[in-house]
C-alpha cells in the first residue's frame, strides 16, 4: 500500500510541476551540457541555454572517470541512449559512457572503464530527505538531480540527444 501512495504522490507532483514549468516554446533540446565545476546541467538549442538545473556528481568529482569504481563522473562527449524507471532512483537516463577514447585509455592502463553512468533522481528515503542529497556529491559517478527536475528532463530530452560533460 505504501508503494501505491508513493507512486500516486509522484504522479500528482509531476502534474503540479508540469503546470508550473515555463514553456520552452517549440524549441527542442539538441544538447545537454554538464559543467561539473559549477554543478550545472544545461538544456540547449542551437547554442542557446534554455534551462539550467543544479546537479550532484560522483563522490570524487574532480577529474574525468578513469576506471570502474573510481566514483568519478566522466568528461567528454556522449549520447543519451536509453532510459528506465528505477526503484532506487526514480527516473534514469543512460549516458553512453565509455566512448572510444575512454575505452582506449582504460585498455592502456589495463583496467575496466566502468559503465552504467546515468542521469537520475534522488532516492525516496524517510531517513534522508531529498534536500540532503541535493546539497552534496554522493553518486558512484552518475549525475543526480531533484526528482521534479528529473521528471522535467525526462519529458524534454529525447533518446539520441548529445550530452557534453565538461570539467
Amino acid at each position: 500500500m505504501r508503494w501505491l501512495l508513493v507512486v500516486l504522490s509522484m504522479g500528482l507532483a509531476a502534474l503540479a510541476q508540469a503546470s508550473t514549468t515555463p514553456a520552452l516554446g517549440s524549441q527542442s533540446i539538441d544538447k545537454v551540457l554538464v559543467v561539473k565545476s559549477e554543478r550545472k546541467l544545461l538544456l540547449m538549442n542551437r547554442g542557446d541555454v534554455l534551462k539550467s538545473y543544479r546537479i550532484s556528481l560522483g563522490k570524487q568529482p574532480v577529474g574525468p572517470k578513469l576506471r570502474e569504481g573510481d566514483q568519478r563522473t566522466p568528461e567528454g562527449f556522449y549520447w543519451i541512449d536509453w532510459r528506465k524507471t528505477s526503484d532506487k532512483f526514480n527516473l534514469a537516463m543512460h549516458i553512453s559512457y565509455p566512448n572510444a577514447r575512454d575505452a582506449a585509455k582504460a585498455r592502456e592502463k589495463g583496467v575496466p572503464p566502468g559503465g552504467m553512468i546515468m542521469i537520475h533522481g534522488t532516492p525516496l528515503d524517510e531517513e534522508y530527505p531529498e534536500w540532503y542529497f541535493h546539497t552534496l556529491d554522493w553518486t558512484e559517478g552518475c549525475i543526480a538531480m531533484k526528482n521534479a527536475d528529473m521528471r522535467e528532463i525526462w519529458s524534454l530530452v529525447k533518446d539520441g540527444t548529445l550530452i557534453e560533460i565538461r570539467p
